[in-house]
């Protein structure tokens, strides 16, 4: 089994929808924990417009703070998600390692979140990516509303798969299935996931699913069935997306781990570590957080297994 990559985008997609503005400081305190709890991708924030999204204006800063020398564990990559050409200046110019973009299989959504119908979004994030990897650096490239959409409803397969080939024809490997609206069902992530992986056998699939419904954990194993072996989650089921009809949280990082831990996958992974981040969220914004398994705590002989292993 290939290992499976956690890529905890609590910083940007977990904040983006909240009201209050979350200090620098603290951003880079919760970036602390995440990284000491041995995930391997952490998306520190996007390069969008500050009046839109006041909780990203400090991006720059974070990702130049966080790339100075000895600021961050080497073995953890930075990301960062960029919507346009301008954010993709942004985002070479302060330290990102690893570029998200996407396009929504949605033309709706497409023209609420850029300003950009789908097939215009397409033709640019194309040619940013190409610059991106010339540039030197990682790159994935999404299909947002992959699984449906809150103003359009069901999404059509063949849409969601020709902009997959429209990427694999650009040489880009790295491609994720985005569940923004939170309308998937496991049985419809396992098909569209296999049908990805029918297209090219070299490429990464990767997995960003919403619990708008419920179904976020469900979701996720059937990805993993599937082969997927890269999940973005955000920790303590934090965020979604401002620009869709209903919001609903990513799935949380720690109830995915600790999933997997319970499966005997990513037993390095410090779930405690994860756990005192959510908890310090939840204590900062004042209410309690989606995710579950920072309030149960783990199951406890799984977590008792897992000292002993340790």
């Amino acid at each position: 089994m290939s290992k499976v990559i956690i890529h905890e985008v609590g910083l940007r997609d977990g904040l983006q929808i909240e009201e209050t503005v979350v200090p620098t400081g603290q951003k880079l305190a919760w970036f602390d924990g995440l990284a000491a709890s041995g995930v391997d991708m952490i998306q520190v924030g996007s390069f969008v417009h500050p009046t839109k999204v006041p909780q990203m204006a400090d991006t720059d800063r974070l990702f130049a703070t966080l790339a100075e020398p000895g600021r961050k564990p080497s073995g953890v990559v930075l990301s960062g998600l960029v919507l346009n050409e301008k954010g993709l200046e942004r985002g070479l110019g302060c330290g990102v390692e690893y570029f998200c973009m996407g396009v929504s299989a949605s033309d709706t959504h497409s023209r609420k979140n850029t300003g950009m119908g789908t097939a215009e979004a397409a033709g640019r994030i194309l040619a940013m990516a190409r610059r991106a990897v010339d540039a030197g650096k990682g790159v994935q490239v999404s299909v947002q509303s992959a699984f449906g959409c809150g103003f359009e409803g069901e999404i059509p397969e063949v849409r969601v798969l020709d902009l997959v080939r429209r990427f694999l024809d650009a040489g880009l490997r790295t491609v994720s299935l985005a569940d923004t609206a939170g309308h998937a069902n496991p049985a419809q992530v396992r098909r569209l996931f296999e049908a990805v992986g029918a297209l090219d056998a070299g490429v990464e699939r990767v997995c960003h699913l919403h619990d708008t419904y419920g179904l976020g954990l469900a979701n996720s194993y059937a990805a993993f069935e599937a082969g997927v072996r890269t999940f973005e989650t955000a920790f303590a089921g934090l965020g979604g997306c401002p620009f869709t009809a209903v919001t609903g949280g990513n799935v949380a990082t720690e109830d995915w781990v600790h999933a997997l831990q319970l499966m005997g996958v990513r037993r390095d992974i410090a779930l405690d570590r994860l756990v005192a981040v959510a908890d310090d969220a939840e204590r900062f914004f004042g209410r309690p957080l989606p995710g579950t398994v920072h309030r149960t705590g783990p199951v406890p002989w799984a977590a008792a297994d897992r000292t002993a292993r340790s």
